[in-house]
C-alpha cells in the first residue's frame, strides 16, 4: 500500500523541467503579443499588427532588444509598461517571480515548482533554492533601483521629475536585464549620449552585473569579493568576463579610433573615444544598447562583435549566448590537449567529462545555427544586404543581444519570423531545446558496445 502511494506521488510530481521552461516562455510571449496588439497599447489607436506585436513581445521576453517598430513612437504608456513587464519576467526568469509571489502569499512551494526553479535559474540543487531565489530577487531590485537613481540624475533635469524617474526606471531595468530597449525614438538608442560618461558608465555597469549571473554575484557578496574563497565557476566567469571586456575595448580602440562615424563621432576627444570603445566592448554581451551607428563599423569590427555576441553573458544571468563559462571550459580543453594532459585541469581542479561534452555540444549547436541561419537569410533577402550584416543580425538574435547593422525593420517578413525563432531558441537555451525535443524517459543507456577508435586530425 505504501509502495503504491509513493509511486503514485512520484508520477504526480514528475515534470520535464526543460519542456516546462520552453512552454512557460512561449506562454509569456503569446500573452505579451495579445496585449501589444490591443488598440490601448498603440499610439495610433489601432493594433500594430500581429507580426510587429509578436516580434516585439518575443524580443522583450527573450531580452534581446531587436525591434521592427519604434518603441516610443509606436507604443503608449500601457504598451511600454507591458514591454517592461516582459523584460523583467523574461530577464529574471518567470519562476523567480512565481516563487516570490507564492512566498508573499504564504503558499506552499511544491516539488514541481522547485524543479522548475532549479532549471530556470541554473541552480546546482534543490536545497535552499527558495531562499536563493528570494536573495536573487532582492539583489536584482536593489541594483535596478541604484541604476534608476543614477540615470535620473541626467533624465530628471531634461524631462521633469515624473518622466525623468520613469525613464530612469525603464532604462535601468532594460540594462540590468540585458534587453536593450530604449525610449529615445528615432535618436537611435544612446547615440545622443555618446559623450555622457554618467549615462554610458551606469548602463554598462548594469549590463555587466546583469550578465555576471545571480550565482556569481551571490558568491562574491557571501565571500566579500575575496576571489580565492569563491567557487571555481565564479572565478572562471569573472576572469573570462574581464578578459573579454579588456580585449574588446583594446580592439575597438585600435580598429575604430579614426573612424568619424564610430569612435570619432562628433569630433570626439580622447576620453570620449575611450568611453565609447569601452561601451562597444560591453554592449555585445547581450545588451543591445549602442552609442554610435553599428552599420558604420568596419567588417573586421563587425566580425569581432559577432564573436562577442555569440559568447554572451554567464549562466543564471539575464543574458543569453554560449556563455562565458562555456568559453572558459573550451579554452581549458584546448590547453589540456595541447599540453598532452588526459584530464581537463584549471585552477587546481579537474573538470568532469560531462562538463566538457556539454560545452562542446553547445558550441557545435551554435556554430551550426549560425551557418544555417546565414544561408537562410541570404536566400530570403536575395543580395539586399551583405553577408556580414546578415550574420551580425543573426548573431544578435541568437545571442539575445539586440544590435543591428542593417535595421531589423528592413528585413522581409520570413527573415523576421526566423529571427523570432532564433531569439526564442537563444533565450531558452540549446540544451533545454534539445532536451525538450528529445527523449523524456530520463533513463541512461544500459548497453555498452565494444570500443573502437577513429582517426582524427
Amino acid at each position: 500500500m505504501n509502495k503504491h502511494f509513493i509511486k503514485r506521488n512520484q508520477r504526480r510530481n514528475a515534470v520535464n523541467p526543460a519542456l516546462a521552461l520552453a512552454v512557460g516562455f512561449l506562454v509569456i510571449i503569446l500573452t505579451g503579443t495579445l496585449l501589444l496588439m490591443t488598440p490601448m497599447a498603440s499610439r495610433a489607436g489601432r493594433s500594430v499588427g500581429l507580426l510587429p506585436a509578436l516580434f516585439t513581445a518575443t524580443s522583450a521576453t527573450c531580452v534581446t532588444g531587436l525591434t521592427v517598430v519604434d518603441t516610443y513612437g509606436a507604443y503608449t504608456l500601457f504598451g511600454q509598461l507591458v514591454l517592461l513587464g516582459l523584460i523583467q519576467i523574461g530577464g529574471l526568469g518567470f519562476m523567480l517571480f512565481a516563487i516570490t509571489v507564492l512566498v508573499v502569499l504564504g503558499k506552499r512551494i511544491t516539488l514541481r515548482s522547485r524543479l522548475l526553479l532549479r532549471e530556470t535559474m541554473s541552480m546546482p540543487g534543490l536545497s535552499g533554492g527558495v531562499r536563493l531565489a528570494l536573495r536573487y530577487m532582492g539583489i536584482a531590485l536593489l541594483v535596478e533601483l541604484g541604476g534608476m537613481l543614477l540615470l535620473s540624475i541626467r533624465f530628471v533635469p531634461d524631462r521633469g521629475l515624473m518622466q525623468g524617474l520613469y525613464y530612469g526606471m525603464f532604462h535601468a531595468v532594460s540594462a540590468f536585464c540585458n534587453a536593450g530597449f530604449d525610449l529615445f525614438g528615432t535618436a537611435g538608442s544612446l547615440v545622443q549620449f555618446h559623450s555622457d560618461a554618467l549615462v554610458l558608465m551606469t548602463i554598462s555597469l548594469l549590463i555587466i552585473m546583469g550578465g555576471l549571473g545571480f550565482t556569481v554575484i551571490s558568491d562574491l557578496i557571501t565571500n566579500r569579493f575575496r576571489m580565492r574563497r569563491t567557487t571555481l565557476h565564479t572565478r572562471m566567469v569573472v576572469v573570462t568576463t574581464l578578459i573579454l571586456l579588456a580585449g574588446g575595448m583594446l580592439y575597438f580602440g585600435l580598429a575604430e579610433w579614426n573612424n568619424p562615424r564610430t569612435l570619432g563621432y562628433g569630433d570626439a576627444k580622447t576620453g570620449e573615444k575611450l568611453l565609447n570603445a569601452w561601451f562597444q566592448s560591453v554592449t555585445p554581451r547581450t545588451a543591445g544598447f549602442f552609442s554610435f551607428d553599428q552599420g558604420a563599423l568596419s567588417d573586421a569590427s563587425k566580425l569581432v562583435t559577432i564573436v562577442l555576441m555569440l559568447v554572451g553573458a554567464s549562466p543564471a544571468s539575464t543574458g543569453g549566448g554560449i556563455k562565458t563559462s562555456t568559453v572558459a571550459v573550451i579554452a581549458t580543453i584546448l590547453s589540456s590537449v595541447i599540453a598532452g594532459k588526459q584530464d581537463y585541469e584549471v585552477s587546481g581542479r579537474r573538470l568532469p567529462g560531462s562538463v566538457a561534452r556539454t560545452a562542446l555540444s553547445i558550441l557545435v549547436v551554435y556554430l551550426v545555427l549560425v551557418l544555417f541561419g546565414g544561408v537562410f537569410l541570404s536566400l530570403v533577402e536575395q543580395g539586399r544586404f551583405s553577408m556580414i550584416d546578415l550574420l551580425y543580425e543573426e548573431a544578435s538574435a541568437l545571442g539575445t543581444v539586440g544590435l543591428t547593422a542593417l535595421g531589423t525593420a528592413n528585413l522581409k517578413a520570413p527573415s523576421q519570423l526566423f529571427l523570432i525563432v532564433l531569439m526564442y531558441f537563444g533565450r531558452v537555451g540549446p540544451l533545454t531545446m534539445m532536451l525538450t525535443m528529445g527523449s523524456t524517459s530520463g533513463h541512461p543507456g544500459t548497453i555498452h558496445y565494444p570500443e573502437e577508435g577513429v582517426l582524427l586530425g
